[in-house]
C-alpha cells in the first residue's frame, strides 16, 4: 500500500532542519511529501514555516512514510520507539551517532536501515556526509538516499564498520578547522591585523584550499603543498616549523582520540 509521505523525519533540531531545507531548496521533494515530527511545539513550529507537514505522534508518522528518518539524539532513541505502539516502517535512514544498525533493527525487524554521519556545513549546503546503504538492495531507494543528502553535502559511501572513522575526518573536524583558524587569526591581530581583516582573509583562504583540492584530483596533497612553497620564499618557512612540531602527529593523536570516544559511545 502506497504511503501518504515519502519521508518522515523524527526530530525538528539543527540538523534535520538543515536536511529539509536542503530537500527542498534542491526540488528533491515537495512539501507536502515529507512530515516532521518533535516532542516540542515550538520546534515544530519552525518546521512548518518550511511547508512541511508536522505532528506530534511518531506512530503515525511511522505508519504513514515510505522513509523514516531518525534526527533524535542517540540517548533518546529507545524512548522514541518504545512510544511508537509497533508502528512499522521498511526503510530507515538514521544521523544518530553511535547508535548501529543491529540497534536499530532490533525494533525494526526485517527494516532496511541506511546510517549516515553529516556535519554542520550542511546546514548551509556544504557539507559532507559518510553513508552507509548496503542494507538496500533496490537502487532507486539507494538514489533517494544519495539524492537527499547530496543537496547540503558532498557525498561518500563507505561501510558501517567506516563510519567511527567518518565521524573523526569529517563529522567533527570542522572544530579542528575553526582551532586552527582561530590560531591564523590570533597570529594576524598580533602582526597588525585588524581581526576582521585576518578572519575574513584566513576563511576565504580555506575555503579556496578546499576547492582547489577537490578541483586537482590529479595533485596530490604534497604537489598542492609544493606549489605554495617556493624554494627560498616565505611558505616553506611556516611549513619548516609545522614539521618540526610534528603537526602531523598531533592531528593523527586528534583524530585517534575522537574515534575511540566515537567507538566508546557505540558500546555503550
Amino acid at each position: 500500500m502506497k504511503k501518504k509521505f515519502k519521508l518522515g523525519v523524527i526530530g525538528a533540531g539543527f540538523m534535520s532542519t538543515a536536511i529539509v531545507q536542503g530537500i527542498i531548496n534542491s526540488n528533491s521533494l515537495e512539501p507536502s511529501e515529507i512530515i516532521v515530527s518533535d516532542v516540542l511545539e515550538q520546534s515544530l513550529e519552525k518546521a512548518k514555516k518550511l511547508g512541511v507537514n508536522v505532528t506530534l505522534d511518531n506512530a503515525f508518522l511511522v505508519e504513514n512514510c515510505e522513509f523514516v528518518l531518525f534526527a533524535v539524539k542517540p540517548q533518546s532513541f529507545n524512548a522514541v520507539v518504545s512510544g511508537l505502539n509497533n508502528a512499522k516502517c521498511n526503510k530507515i535512514i538514521s544521523i544518530m551517532a553511535g547508535v548501529k544498525k543491529s540497534t536499530i533493527k532490533k525494533y525494526f525487524i526485517n527494516s532496511a536501515v541506511a546510517r549516515c554521519m553529516p556535519n554542520t556545513p550542511c546546514a548551509i549546503g556544504s557539507g559532507a556526509v559518510g553513508i552507509d546503504v548496503l542494507d538496500f538492495t533496490d537502487q532507486a531507494d539507494k538514489d533517494f538516499i544519495s539524492k537527499i543528502f547530496s543537496s547540503i553535502a558532498n557525498v561518500v559511501f563507505v561501510e558501517e564498520s567506516k563510519l567511527n572513522a567518518v565521524t573523526g575526518v569529517s563529522g567533527s573536524s570542522p572544530a579542528y578547522f575553526y582551532l586552527f583558524l582561530k590560531g591564523i587569526v590570533e597570529a594576524g591581530v598580533k602582526n597588525g591585523l585588524t581581526e576582521e581583516e585576518a578572519l575574513n582573509l584566513a576563511s576565504a583562504t580555506m575555503i579556496g584550499a578546499g576547492k582547489m583540492v577537490l578541483t586537482n584530483k590529479d595533485k596530490s596533497l604534497d604537489e598542492l603543498i609544493s606549489a605554495v612553497c617556493s624554494k627560498g620564499g616565505t611558505t616553506i618557512e611556516a611549513v619548516k616549523v609545522f614539521n618540526e612540531k610534528n603537526i602531523n602527529s598531533i592531528i593523527d593523536q586528534a583524530i585517534d582520540a575522537c574515534i575511540k570516544r566515537s567507538k566508546e559511545l557505540e558500546n555503550l
